[in-house]
């Protein structure tokens, strides 16, 4: 797992990074948290925290809850272990032992321990309940302005992929379609449609709706910003290709290229990177 650093939070004049997975699930710092009780020695309150039972416990139902791939047995001993003198317990230790994903440890500059807000809340809770308040308080500031501006984005990302697929569609109807019936052009649209879901998405609209029987509306409605983005230059660039005489086979390879090029340059925006497309498109 690999996080990216996403924003902070301040709480009683502390500074706590939030890092983020998949712009979904956010880790927040138990190192910042941890130098309200002890600035010189946050991982020390971190290791005392982990070694508790009821820590032990609590993560380990989280686990079980949110991760198909934890070792329960791994668990066991641990939480057989807890209280006595002689055990000791460190995040990393928890980590690679169980394949635990409710902690990261983080190296290098900004490193430490992150947690995942549930489990990261529980910790606050457990250096004091002021301090959580204070926490949960200034992230639930952070999760407003960000669901305000990702509302407004994502709307408009989905209006920008809407405005390419009638130029898609058109050109398809002009060069490969001018002689075929509105009924065989459904087909192709359909079609076209779907070679953009494979390059981009990995599977064809069907598949998607047999793993999403109880979702409403189609795939690209529930795609990211960076998706949508994706989506609409693979749009436009799609229509060129049309336009040159390439084979559907031939696009396709093209297309993914595209798709994979794109996505991972914009993965690799950092957090002032995407404040700064989200300032300018809100101009």
């Amino acid at each position: 797992m690999s996080l990216i650093k996403k924003d902070q939070i301040s709480a009683k004049g502390l500074t706590i990074q939030v890092y983020t997975e998949d712009l979904k699930n956010d880790y927040i710092s138990l190192t910042d948290i941890a130098r309200y009780k002890n600035v010189a020695e946050p991982n020390v309150v971190v290791a005392n925290w982990i070694r508790n039972y009821n820590t032990i416990e609590y993560l380990g139902i989280w686990e079980r809850l949110n991760n198909d791939n934890f070792n329960p047995l791994e668990f066991e001993g641990f939480l057989k272990e807890a209280g006595s003198n002689t055990f000791t317990l460190s995040p990393l230790k928890w980590i690679n032992t169980t394949g635990a994903i409710g902690l990261y440890v983080k190296v290098g500059r900004g490193g430490g321990t992150f947690a995942h807000k549930d489990i990261a809340f529980k910790f606050a809770s457990w250096i004091s309940a002021e301090f959580e308040l204070y926490i949960i308080k200034d992230y639930q500031r952070l999760k407003n302005d960000e669901n305000s501006k990702l509302s407004l984005n994502w709307n408009l990302h989905r209006e920008i992929s809407k405005i390419n697929y009638k130029i898609h569609t058109d050109a398809i109807k002009t060069y490969l379609l001018a002689d075929l019936t509105k009924e065989q052009l459904s087909y192709q649209y359909a079609s076209e449609a779907d070679m953009l879901n494979v390059a981009l998405f990995n599977k064809p609209a069907k598949q998607w709706r047999v793993e999403n029987p109880k979702l409403k509306g189609n795939m690209r409605d529930y795609a990211s910003l960076s998706e949508l983005l994706v989506l609409a230059n693979m749009e436009s660039y799609n229509a060129i290709l049309i336009e040159n005489g390439m084979s559907q086979k031939e696009r396709i390879i093209e297309l993914r290229k595209l798709a994979r090029t794109q996505l991972l340059s914009l993965n690799k925006l950092n957090d002032n990177g995407l404040q700064k497309i989200t300032t300018k498109q809100g101009r």
